[in-house]
């Protein structure tokens, strides 16, 4: 019941900054197109089109380079970028679908992908790619990621860029010195998180996320340690299966044993400055900060390897971060922004938004380029997603309510586990309970 009284002041919420955002479009840099249920047209495959950066900000350079080399290519074809910071992106792109004023193109992740298919706001590609020169050419499992994650029919509407693959940062230099090998399994992990802390010298092993996105770093670490290498079994998930029972115990116990007591409330950029301006042994974070850590410490004193793998050396992690570009359906000219998605994935642009980002290119061609050698953290984890040594355990993102319940419902009670004040168990079976409650509505509106 709470789901669906959510649900209703979402939707309200929603219609209500639509038609704040109506009338504010043009000022926002909108086109002005139309809402989620326009079907619009494919246009002239010329003119103006609008492109919504989801992570506005960090990538606006990059992307203005890929739209001057498109401007280039397509004299006749003319791109107006608008840059929205990634904590801002999903809110505006449901209230334009409410009020109107989608862009033509924009920035469509996994985590918010059902979300926006499931109010009919996105264009199915599966046709296009078919019929373009990149088929064949994208990287598989991040076309079976975005799949995956479109609202569980397999309809492709968003096309992959990139994967931002988890990552376990170390520093070489304190393992050195304490003898340790490399932490590539969870038992190595978690001796050296152990023999790299004194706390009276303020040295920690490791840094763990207690605030704002600490679920889905919990949930690689469970599955990575467990092993079940699929979130559902039948229609219940295995969120709260025994062994990520004793995972997650394993897991949260570092908490100020071998972490900082900071930890309880840092998100990622609070974590990410803490390891690169302190002495603590191993982070977990994605490609995405390399390059902070390469300012900090330099390429000597760190690396970035994949996830741990386990006893048997099967490596078991957590969906993947796959970022992509959607087609909205309102837009009025599906051909010119087709034509632009097209060219941001091609080899030379995916290759050169991929060396700036430090993320895994989705055109395969462009995965093999000699930058991707030169930075060991995205030619492992470029390995790691292509050899066959990795399974990725689909996470429920097609789930309506699921940005909600592994955000807000839940990371208050995953600090009151590392605080001791809640149990794993009952922890798992609360979050559990409620995606159970989620699939079952899901499939009973989708079966």
């Amino acid at each position: 019941m709470k789901i669906s009284i959510r649900r209703s002041r979402r939707a309200a919420t929603a219609v209500a900054l639509g038609a704040v955002l109506a009338l504010t479009a043009t000022a926002c840099g909108d086109d002005g197109s139309g809402a989620g249920g326009d079907k619009g047209s494919e246009g002239s495959g010329k003119g103006k089109i609008v492109f919504w950066d989801n992570n506005g900000g960090v990538r606006t350079d990059i992307w203005k380079e890929v739209i001057a080399d498109f401007e280039k290519a397509n004299p006749d074809i003319t791109v107006e970028y608008v840059g929205i910071a990634s904590t801002e992106y999903q809110s505006k792109v449901d209230t334009a679908i409410q009020g109107g004023g989608l862009p033509d193109v924009g920035g469509v992740g996994a985590a918010m992908l059902a979300g926006f298919a499931a109010q009919g706001a996105l264009e199915p590609l599966d046709d296009r790619l078919s019929k373009s020169s990149l088929n064949g050419k994208l990287n598989e499992d991040m076309v079976k990621s975005l799949k995956a994650a479109g609202g569980g029919d397999g309809t492709l509407y968003s096309m992959p860029t990139s994967a931002n693959n988890g990552v376990l940062y170390y520093r070489t230099d304190l393992f050195k010195a304490a003898g340790l090998e490399a932490p590539t399994t969870w038992d190595k992990f978690y001796t050296a998180a152990e023999k790299l802390t004194n706390a009276g010298k303020n040295e920690f092993g490791y840094t763990i996320r207690g605030g704002a996105g600490s679920i889905a770093q919990a949930l690689d670490a469970m599955y990575g340690q467990s092993g079940i290498t699929s979130f559902w079994n039948g229609d219940k998930t295995t969120v709260n299966d025994p062994k990520n029972v004793a995972a997650l115990e394993k897991y949260a116990g570092l908490y100020k044993k071998a972490t900082p007591a900071a930890d309880l409330n840092n998100d990622f950029t609070k974590m990410v400055a803490q390891w690169d301006s302190g002495t603590i042994g191993m982070l977990n974070h994605n490609l995405g900060s390399y390059q902070d850590h390469v300012k900090a410490l330099g390429v000597e004193k760190f690396r970035g390897i994949p996830q741990p793998t386990g006893a048997d050396g099967k490596r078991v992690q957590v969906s993947n971060p796959v970022d992509g570009l959607g087609l909205f359906k309102s837009s009025k000219n599906k051909e010119a922004a087709w034509k632009f998605i097209e060219f941001a994935l091609s080899k030379a642009e995916n290759s050169k938004f991929n060396e700036s980002a430090g993320q895994v290119p989705s055109n395969t061609e462009a995965a093999s380029d000699t930058w991707i050698q030169k930075a060991e953290p995205t030619k492992l984890a470029a390995q790691a997603l292509s050899d066959g040594s990795t399974t990725i355990v689909q996470l429920p993102y097609y789930l309506p309510d699921w940005n909600t319940i592994s955000k807000s419902d839940n990371e208050p009670n995953f600090q009151k586990v590392l605080l001791g004040k809640m149990s794993a168990k009952d922890f798992l079976d609360t979050l559990a309970e409620q995606l159970n409650t989620a699939q079952a509505e899901w499939k009973k509106q989708n079966g």
